[in-house]
Order: C-alpha cells, then sequence, then structure tokens
C-alpha cells in the first residue's frame, strides 16, 4: 500500500478505535498509537454504559481485537508521538516505542511470570484498590495480550536481582536489554483521539478525598461494582470491608467552579452516570439508600429524562438540590456526616451516610500540552484541541490534514464520541482521496 494512504490515530480509547476501524474497512492502512500498554481506553474501566445499561467491556471487547486482528491497522502501544513535520498529504512522524522488556512476538499472555513475580504494587486500572505485579497485563482483556514489565518496581532494574520473571518464562519472551525504538512513518492525515483525565478531588480539602478512606471517586466505584475488579464485585468500604447501607455522590466536583485549580465547564456526562451508578448499587443491594447531590440535573441526550425518574420512581433513588459544604467523619464509625444548603427549602442541613462518592470533573489529557507543540493544533482555554469551526467544520482543527474526535475535543459521552470519531475518520479519507486525485 502506497505510504501516501495512511492515517495516523493518536490515543487507543473508544474514539480512537473506532477512527481507526473506519478508515481500515475503506482499505487505508492506520498507525493507531497509544502510550499505555494496551489500548482500550476509560471505557475499559467502566461497569456498565447509560441508559442502556450494557456491560461496557462487552461492547468494546470485540472492537479492541477487531482492531488487533485487522489486516490493515498497526497497533503502537506502550508509544508516544514524539516529532511530527510536512503537512496535509505528507507528513512525516516520528514515534518513540517504550520497550516492555518481554518479546511481543513470542508471549503467550499465560500470566506464569506474573504468578512468579514476587513484587505487589497499587494497579493503576483498580484505580489504586487492588494490586498489580511488577510484570503484568493492564486488566484481563488486555490487547495486544502481551505482559509489561514495570521498570520502576522491578527487582532486576532497580536492584539487579531476581529475574524470575525470565527463569520461567518458556516461551523464553523476556529481554531485560531491550531498548526504545524510533519509528519513522509517513502519513497523509492525523486524527488525535487523546481522551480525558480526571480531576484530583484532594485540591478540594473539604472533602476529604484521600484523608477520608471512605470517601472515594466515580470510577473507584466503577471497579469496586465491577465484577472484575478488586472485591469481585462486592461494594465494600475501603476503611473496613463492610458493605455501606447510605451512599452520597457529589456532583461537578472540580467543574463548573470559579475556584483556583477547578473548571469552570460542565463535564456533560456525571448527571448521567451518578444515576448509572445509583442503578447499579440498587441492583446489587436493593435496600441500599442512594442521594445524589447536584447543582441542576443536565439529562440531554435520548433516553435521559427517562432514566433519571426510573431511577427517582423505580428504584427510589433521592436527588438532593445542593453543593455540598463540608464532609466530616465520625473517627469511631467512619461514617461521613455531609453537610449541605438544600436550596430548595434554603435550609442547612446534614445527611450521615457509610460512602461518599465524589463524581470528579474530566478534564483535558495532560499529553495534549505536548501534542500542541508537537502538531501546532491549538488549544482552548481550557486544554481541549479547539475546533477550526464548532458548526461548519468540528473535527478540524487550524492546521489542515489534523483532525479531531473524542473528549479531545471537549466533554461529551460515549455515542457521541463515537459518531464524532467516524467524522474524523471520514474527513481524513476526504485528504486522501484529495491527494490521490491531485497525483492523477
Amino acid at each position: 500500500m502506497r505510504e501516501k494512504s495512511s492515517v495516523l490515530v493518536i490515543g487507543g480509547g473508544i474514539a480512537g478505535i473506532q477512527a481507526s476501524l473506519d478508515l481500515a474497512d475503506r482499505g487505508l492502512e492506520v498507525y493507531l498509537v497509544e502510550k499505555t500498554p494496551s489500548i482500550g481506553g476509560r471505557m475499559a474501566q467502566l461497569d456498565k454504559t447509560f441508559p442502556t445499561m450494557d456491560c461496557s467491556i462487552c461492547i468494546l471487547a470485540p472492537k479492541m481485537i477487531e482492531c488487533f486482528r485487522h489486516p490493515n491497522i498497526k497497533l503502537l502501544t506502550y508509544s508516544e508521538v514524539e516529532e511530527v513535520s510536512g503537512s496535509a498529504g505528507n507528513f512525516t512522524v516520528k514515534v518513540l516505542r517504550n520497550p516492555r522488556f518481554v518479546d511481543e512476538s513470542k508471549c503467550t499472555g499465560c500470566g506464569t511470570c506474573m504468578q512468579k513475580c514476587p513484587i505487589k504494587v497499587p494497579n493503576e486500572f483498580e484505580m489504586g484498590l487492588g494490586m498489580r505485579r511488577a510484570i503484568y497485563l493492564p486488566f484481563p482483556q488486555a490487547v495486544p495480550r502481551v505482559a509489561t514489565i514495570d521498570k520502576d518496581n522491578c527487582l532486576y532494574f532497580q536492584k539487579g536481582v531476581c529475574k524470575i520473571c525470565e527463569k520461567f518464562c518458556q516461551a523464553n519472551a523476556v529481554d531485560f536489554d531491550k531498548k526504545p525504538e524510533e519509528l519513522t512513518i509517513n502519513v497523509s492525515a492525523i486524527i488525535i483521539a487523546t481522551g480525558f483525565n480526571l480531576f484530583n478531588p484532594s485540591i478540594i480539602g473539604e472533602y476529604g478525598y484521600k484523608q477520608y478512606k471512605n470517601v472515594i471517586t466515580s470510577l473507584e466505584l466503577e471497579r469496586l461494582v465491577n465484577a472484575s475488579g478488586p472485591t469481585g464485585g462486592k461494594l465494600l468500604r475501603p476503611s473496613d470491608g463492610k458493605e455501606p447501607n447510605e451512599i452520597a455522590f457529589i456532583q461537578c466536583v472540580g467543574s463548573r467552579s470559579q475556584r483556583k485549580k477547578c473548571f469552570p465547564y460542565c463535564s456533560s456526562v456525571c448527571c448521567m452516570y451518578a444515576t448509572k451508578e445509583s442503578i447499579i448499587l440498587k441492583e446489587h443491594k436493593p435496600e441500599v439508600e442512594v442521594y445524589i447531590f447536584y447543582i441542576e440535573l443536565r439529562v440531554f441526550g435520548k433516553g435521559f429524562q427517562e432514566f433519571v425518574t426510573r431511577a427517582r420512581e423505580e428504584w427510589d433513588v433521592e436527588y438532593i438540590r445542593g453543593r455540598p459544604d463540608e464532609i466530616i467523619e465520625d473517627p469511631k464509625t467512619r461514617d461521613l456526616i455531609v453537610r449541605y444548603e438544600d436550596t430548595l427549602d434554603r435550609k442547612v442541613k446534614e445527611l450521615k451516610v457509610g460512602l461518599v462518592v465524589l463524581c470528579p470533573a474530566l478534564i483535558p489529557n495532560d499529553s495534549n500540552t505536548k501534542l500542541e507543540k508537537i502538531l501546532g493544533a491549538e488549544l482552548d482555554e481550557h486544554g481541549f484541541f479547539k475546533s477550526k469551526d464548532p458548526l461548519f467544520a468540528p473535527v478540524d482543527t487550524n492546521v489542515p490534514g489534523i483532525f479531531i474526535c473524542g473528549y479531545s475535543q471537549g466533554p461529551k459521552d460515549i455515542p457521541e464520541s463515537v459518531a464524532q470519531s467516524s467524522g474524523a475518520a471520514a474527513r481524513a479519507a476526504e485528504v486522501i482521496a484529495l491527494v490521490a486525485s491531485e497525483e492523477n
């Protein structure tokens, strides 16, 4: 295939995966670059999706596998874009491939090395609630199914001892001498699909995140209620391993705020995923009492209002209009007292619960700033990539041939991200068609 019929996709979440599949199915060559050891992104961490309550990984995993097996897609995981030159139709891209210290062509993903490794560290995929080994798969459905050695925690790299994974690897896949590789590829177009990060709730000290064990984030809750999560799907309080009987969600933590280090925009999905998680909690334990503190309910999508109505009427989820001012822990029981103003009756009240779930702002990916310098694509005042024209060119950037999709462009849910990624893929295909017509 001609080099000019290639597209670079940066980011291996659901938006990047869908863009890659759309382009590959058109017969175009795709380089999918993902900085972590596996594609899948944030969607892989979710238990279910709203408002249909479908299993998240059941939707995502087939697309991940299709991406891996597609003859027109080259997966470059554990890799980062370092340099881009050229223009639309003829970009030259340098990609740095970080060493896994495991040969991808030999590793069978059997897991023996992980069973034998003596080192345990907090698991990032489980939001630190579970543990993993120094040689690991990010999660059970990881693609590619190839182990990665965490150099910062490996005994061999830190102290020059161990190598037990190499000893027990029957495929002889472990290679401690692996070095970073630099690849140079030529592409006609580039699609940015970098996704989002989570706001750090500990910035808002009065909520007690990282101070009180029973104050967790919504994504941590997703892992706790997931059957493949650290507790096997049982909702247990981090402080004592007991099931909470009352749970409070607090919306807009770090978003819709003029406070320093916070963000003024709405993250778009928090009202809905808090509602989804409330229903999941009720499914797990019908007698649990669930409260959602909100400023306004922003439920603008298809079936969203009906979903909230179901939560209220069928599952008895209680919505409280007001933003809590403070959370205080009872040192004896580790229960939490939420102090808030009910803005409907204008009274200051207190609510005692066993667990508080913070819904943090979804913020631009840290890599956006670096990519802005490399690609020349402009960021907006929040750190998202800016559309050339929100109405007439929503997936175009200020740089011809470079397109954006998903949360890299701004807050949106999964269906909207997927739809936009298909739009970005179509625009990239247009660039290639234009180059071909000019050559002829």
